[in-house]
């Protein structure tokens, strides 16, 4: 089982920034506004703590619980600034996919008796960011629940992810 300690700092920022990614990356491709945002921000949270506090699997339960000190939300913070840093908004999902490719790569190679139940559980945070705001409505109201290009990106995440 792998934890922060297997990995260089460095890598381990990269793994960090993950599940921040994942949630990124579905918000990027289709933004839902400030309510939405927030919704979509805050499901990404709730998973986050459910990981930290009851994850069976180390590498999830380390990088949620890593998350939740000042100085892992710094690093991932950090890091997803440094991949961000002067994007386009059409750029910003592309970002997040690529670096996403990163992850899976670092993972499987440092992790891989973990890397199949990190990467479903990436692959579930992007589909409950999806899922937290309607799309297309007005305040919330009408839409869908997952748009097209919601959909679309959830497809290319799985990809990415092997999953």
């Amino acid at each position: 089982m792998a934890v922060k300690t297997d990995f260089s700092a460095e890598e381990w920022n990269t793994v960090l920034a993950a599940p921040v990614l994942a949630g990124f990356a579905i918000t990027a491709a289709d933004p839902s506004g400030i309510f939405g945002t927030l919704a979509e921000g805050w499901a990404s949270a709730k998973e986050l703590a459910a990981a930290k506090a009851g994850a069976s699997d180390e590498l999830i339960k380390s990088t949620a619980e890593d998350l939740f000190t000042s100085e892992g939300r710094s690093n991932a913070q950090n890091r997803m600034a440094a991949l961000l840093e002067d994007a386009k908004a059409e750029e910003l999902k592309d970002r997040a996919l690529e670096e996403l490719k990163r992850v899976v790569a670092l993972v499987d190679a440092k992790a891989p008796n973990d890397a199949a139940a990190f990467k479903h559980w990436l692959s579930h945070i992007a589909q409950i960011v999806a899922e937290a705001s309607s799309e297309g409505g007005f305040l919330g109201f009408g839409g869908v629940q997952v748009s097209e290009k919601e959909k679309a990106t959830l497809a290319e995440i799985d990809g990415v992810l092997g999953v």
